[in-house]
């Protein structure tokens, strides 16, 4: 096993734990990352060298990018960017889009400039939206003419993302990408000096614990991210380039670290689908030859219920991530699909997407596991009512130490030193073991969060805007298992004396207010809501309430 710089000699070879100092580290080769403290990921992505000819394909139009002209337009759009609308080191821009191939660019030259990237889920309603916003103060959005609407309150400047811009009557919408991307190069307008230790992106997450958050990764979190994708994938020693299937949201940490930039400083081909859809995503695989594919779990269920094999074409690996994947769909994927490796991993917008991972088959033939810690990560477990550090198969807190974590919380210091802690350890809030074997597994989350679909539903704002129902004295949401979603919000609601409110009007009232997947799905109407001493509400008791009857 080779041992993390500065790591202690005696660490047992098997599990990657150090009885001497009660961590556990990764059993995977240490990755080289550059030591120049003056380093933007932009350019850490576009100096690498590669065979790669195309960057970027839209499987809708057909339209591809190549990598000369993928550099060209980056360099374009962030000359216009700061000689046309004054952005500079460390203003936040907002980009709310659907997948597109002109996420990478505006991305990657906003970043170059040393802003602060914010991206949001266009399913969010524009209350949520504002909300983000609102708190980040952003001085220019990248956005669809359909969206615009989601921003009707605000004044900022606003490009359009759409290829060919109709007229709208909108002052605020300044110009067209495709107008912005004719801007000659200028690489002489003077910025200032991008640090590793700067702020690159701001990504709302519910974090471990209540209301969403806005997280800080730094362009250092962001390098030490693509080099361990490059890693995982050995994408470095891959014979040609590879083709990798983009249907994981670019909004979301796992589609901007991976698919928005750092599968482009291999040279391999992203191939962008706007939305899901079973039938483009097949057409892709084959009319792109594509040999990766990334999914969550519910999407490789759906795969596998249908009755035929699916024309996967020359695909070899697929990527799944948000759940660990059960035995059954493991076995039965590699029953039907002999030729495909399944690979999982795990992570946290607070830990720029990958903390572990199953790396091939073998590995995540080791059932319910997230995989093996990634490489240059430590990590304690940590018994969350003695705060004492356990060993192989002990069962307590994740937490991580690693160059990808993020900065803190943004605006929130109380909530950074909740989760990180002096000695730059990320309380994951998930309850976890690792074996003897050093493989990750997560038994549950202390951060109850529901998953549904791999976004995260913080029970919490669920219950805050119950409680704005006149007719509601008390509530609490809990996850809901369901093999489709894997777990949709469920409430628990007291009426007010006198009311006959239904589940129905509860449902809806939920409904008008937020994004599609955060919508309660199912009710309850009970006379109290279970909590301890302190008022915190025993999730855990209305769980095993609600599941008992399944």
């Amino acid at each position: 096993m080779a041992n993390l710089p500065g790591a202690p000699a005696n660490i047992d070879r098997r599990s990657g734990y150090c009885s001497t100092n009660s961590i556990f580290y990764s059993k995977r080769k240490p990755i080289p990352l550059p030591t120049t403290p003056h380093l933007s990921v932009t350019a850490f992505i576009s100096s690498r060298h590669h065979s790669g000819t195309t960057a970027l394909i839209d499987a809708g139009t057909g339209q591809t990018i190549s990598f000369p002209a993928l550099w060209r337009s980056v360099s374009s759009l962030a000359t216009a960017l700061s000689s046309r609308f004054s952005i500079r080191k460390g203003d936040v821009v907002l980009l709310l889009s659907p997948n597109s191939i002109y996420f990478p660019i505006a991305s990657l030259a906003a970043l170059s400039l040393g802003a602060i990237l914010t991206t949001t889920n266009p399913l969010n309603t524009p209350g949520e939206i504002s909300k983000q916003i609102a708190d980040s103060n952003p001085v220019l959005a990248f956005t669809t003419l359909t969206l615009i609407p989601k921003l009707s309150s605000f004044s900022f400047p606003i490009i359009l993302l759409d290829s060919s811009s109709p007229k709208s009557s909108d002052s605020r919408i300044t110009a067209s990408i495709d107008e912005l991307l004719q801007t000659p190069p200028d690489p002489s307008i003077p910025h200032e000096p991008i640090s590793q230790d700067d702020p690159a992106t701001l990504l709302y997450s519910s974090g471990t614990t209540g209301m969403s958050k806005g997280v800080i990764s730094t362009h250092r979190s962001l390098i030490s991210m693509v080099a361990i994708i490059l890693n995982r994938f050995k994408l470095d020693e891959a014979a040609g380039t590879q083709t990798f299937i983009c249907t994981v949201p670019m909004f979301h940490i796992y589609g901007l670290a991976a698919f928005a930039t750092g599968l482009l400083a291999s040279g391999s081909t992203v191939v962008i689908l706007s939305k899901f859809e079973m039938g483009d995503m097949l057409s892709a695989i084959n009319k792109y030859n594509a040999t990766y594919l990334p999914l969550v779990p519910p999407i490789l269920v759906a795969m596998l219920a249908v009755s035929k094999p699916l024309p996967l074409g020359p695909l070899r690996k697929m990527l799944s991530g948000g759940a660990p994947l059960g035995k059954e769909v493991i076995e039965g994927f590699k029953e039907r699909y002999p030729m495909i490796e399944i690979l999982q991993g795990y992570g946290l917008t607070e830990s720029t997407a990958i903390g572990a991972s199953t790396d091939s088959s073998e590995e995540s033939r080791r059932y319910g596991t997230a995989g093996m810690l990634s490489p240059n990560t430590e990590a304690k477990i940590v018994d969350p009512d003695t705060g004492v550090s356990l060993p192989p198969n002990g069962v307590g807190e994740l937490w991580l130490r690693g160059p990808y974590l993020m900065k803190g919380y943004f605006k929130n210091e109380e909530a950074t030193k909740g989760t990180l802690d002096p000695e730059g350890w990320l309380k994951t809030g998930d309850l976890c073991y690792i074996d003897d074997d050093g493989y990750l597994f997560i038994v549950d989350r202390l951060k109850e969060l529901i998953k549904y679909k791999g976004y995260q539903v913080a029970p919490a704002e669920l219950e805050a805007l119950l409680l704005t129902h006149p007719d509601i004295s008390d509530a609490a949401v809990i996850p809901f298992p369901d093999k489709d979603v894997g777990q949709f919000p469920m409430a628990y609601i007291v009426r007010r004396p006198g009311s006959d409110l239904s589940d129905t009007t509860v449902m809806e009232f939920v409904a008008k207010q937020v994004a599609p997947y955060k919508r309660v799905r199912r009710v309850a109407f009970v006379q109290a809501i279970p909590k301890n001493p302190s008022g915190k509400i025993l999730r855990k008791d209305l769980i095993k309430l609600a599941t008992s009857k399944l």
